[in-house]
């Protein structure tokens, strides 16, 4: 009588459940390898940074004189805000880099004093109030044009129209202020059209009391136009099949603005909005110092021009610095406080999560 592999004398098998074991921990150690294989194959793909350096060494060098600018420019001016918690004095040395090492330090009297001075305040008031008229009357027109000029189907006059609303760009605001002098001043087109025919003209360049308005005015003259450069772009990205579907299933041309358009949009407008709330207390520095004596300081004042008129018109650069440091520590708890806001609303904003 012939015995078949792996059977017993007596011809019977063993009993299956005697493999189980064996199979269980191939099992069980070809899972392990399993689990093992990716983190094995993630560290043998990263690439170490001395390759990564030698293969973008054309763009390390390309960016390495705007990092270099942004350093001297942007960074090492920080350093300088020190002398707020100075008296400084730019010539107790031979140099101002050196006249640090030798004022006085007087701790946050500086900022005691920005506290208690009137005038401080009056100019974070008027910068607060043109912040939010120019959010609510400058933000919006820039993604309106965009949405205007997209709608434009003929390219020579969609070019035409981008032409005329971005020159205004380039002009400098002295040929702005001019500009608006030559119209709304006293002795401007519209004054003197008006006493011609037999009515009073008036001045809006030296009415404090239309002073906002006027800045906001200039502000979306000039730059409206360039600001629909970053909408345009994000509009261009839109497929066109979303537009054809939307239209297919009998949506208008409002429809396809609100549910393609506008959704398309709003990253960008996220992201722009965080920026400009950030720059919440720059609203201006050379359009509001040209006519500062225009309309008095009272209504022109605002804490560019205040830091300005303090620091280099009164040469108290410690108690300009202190005012400027805090502006710009404001300005930062605003961004980030922005940002936290659009991520609660589902977007990127200026950094992810």
């Amino acid at each position: 009588m012939s015995l078949t592999a792996g059977s017993r004398p007596d011809g019977t098998r063993p009993p299956a459940a005697v493999e189980e074991p064996t199979v269980a921990v191939g099992a069980a150690v070809t899972a392990s390898a399993k689990e093992r294989a990716p983190r094995k194959a993630s560290k043998a793909g990263k690439v170490p940074f001395r390759t990564r350096l030698r293969r973008d060494r054309t763009l390390v060098l390309m960016t390495l004189p705007v990092m270099v600018l942004l350093l001297l420019f942007n960074y090492v001016p920080l350093l300088g805000n020190v002398v707020a918690f100075q008296e400084y004095d730019p010539y107790v040395s031979s140099n101002g880099v050196t006249a640090i090492f030798h004022s006085p330090w007087v701790g946050v009297e500086q900022f005691s004093r920005m506290i208690d001075d009137p005038l401080f305040w009056s100019a974070a008031k008027n910068t607060i109030v043109l912040f939010v008229l120019q959010l609510v009357l400058f933000f919006p027109i820039p993604i309106a044009l965009a949405l205007l000029i997209n709608s434009v189907i003929r390219p020579r006059v969609r070019a035409v129209a981008q032409a005329i609303m971005y020159l205004p760009h380039f002009f400098s605001w002295v040929l702005v202020v001019t500009v608006f002098q030559q119209i709304f001043g006293g002795a401007g087109i519209i004054a003197q059209t008006l006493e011609d025919h037999g009515w009073s003209g008036f001045d809006l360049m030296t009415n404090s009391g239309l002073f906002k308005y006027l800045v906001t005015a200039q502000a979306v003259w000039k730059d409206a136009g360039w600001g629909i450069i970053v909408f345009l772009a994000a509009l261009a990205a839109v497929s066109t099949d979303l537009y054809e579907a939307a239209a297919m299933d009998g949506a208008g041309r409002w429809r396809r603005m609100w549910h393609v358009t506008l959704p398309a949009l709003r990253p960008v407008i996220a992201l722009l909005l965080v920026l400009r709330v950030g720059d919440a207390l720059s609203v201006g520095f050379e359009q509001f110092l040209l006519q500062r004596y225009a309309v008095g300081v009272g209504a022109s004042e605002v804490l560019d021009t205040y830091v300005w008129n303090m620091g280099i018109q009164n040469g108290d650069f410690s108690y300009a610095a202190a005012v400027g440091l805090v502006k710009g520590a404001i300005g930062l708890c605003l961004v980030l406080a922005a940002n936290k806001f659009a991520h609660l609303l589902g977007e990127q904003g200026v950094y992810q999560k």
